[in-house]
């Protein structure tokens, strides 16, 4: 509540949505590879999961570029 003003708010982009949205989506693909029945199942979560890292590293440089990197709090 008493935090310092910076006169500058905090702006949430869209970049930084992303990256928490696609580090979730490849926790919870990786949560299915591990309880899947088949391998084949496992393999194509796991590929997912991977492609969805990928995209939350691209959002992460996009934001890193723009100055402003999101908390890795969040």
């Amino acid at each position: 509540m008493n935090e310092p003003r910076t006169g500058r708010r905090a702006r949430i982009t869209l970049d930084s949505q992303l990256v928490t949205y696609w580090d979730r989506e490849a926790a919870r693909l990786d949560a299915l590879a591990g309880k899947a029945r088949f391998g084949w199942i496992a393999r194509r979560y796991r590929r997912k999961a991977d492609v969805a890292r990928a995209q939350a590293e691209r959002s992460r440089a996009r934001e890193a570029a723009r100055g402003a990197a999101p908390d890795a709090t969040a």
